[in-house]
């Protein structure tokens, strides 16, 4: 199957946190995953976040940004959907940032996974519901 991951996923991938190793899973599954070039930009912002707060080692936040190029998805450039993402906003009053990800899957045939709970239910009860899963349920499904 075809997904976009977000970065709450891709941040999994680079730090210990809850649910990496269901993240791990996504990304050994074989599963052909896309994200939005955006994605670099805000995992990078949640591992400073994570840095500043200590939560990680600073010098541990520039390693995993390091690792970001040879993570497993295929990166697609976000202009080719911001004005969908923009649409996608406005419709149910939620950040673009987010609506990029969902913007991509509907222009590639995907499914947006995601452990952003927030993102989940702002969208649930849209026509846009389900094109996205929490990663957390998306692991249900699968093992």
């Amino acid at each position: 199957m075809r997904f976009v991951v977000d970065a709450s996923v891709a941040v999994k991938w680079l730090v210990a946190e809850e649910d990496a190793d269901l993240a791990d899973r996504l990304a050994a599954s074989g599963e052909d995953l896309h994200a939005p070039r955006l994605m670099a930009s805000e995992a990078a912002n949640v591992l400073w976040r994570k840095a500043r707060v200590r939560e990680i080692e600073r010098a541990e936040a520039s390693a995993a940004m390091a690792l970001l190029a040879d993570m497993p998805v295929r990166w697609n450039d976000d202009e080719t959907v911001g004005a969908d993402a923009v649409r996608l906003a406005l419709a149910f009053d939620h950040p673009v940032y987010d609506c990029v990800y969902l913007a991509l899957a509907h222009r590639i045939g995907a499914t947006v996974v995601t452990a952003d709970r927030r993102f989940v239910t702002a969208v649930a009860s849209t026509e846009h519901g389900e094109a996205v899963l929490t990663l957390a349920d998306y692991a249900g499904t699968k093992w």
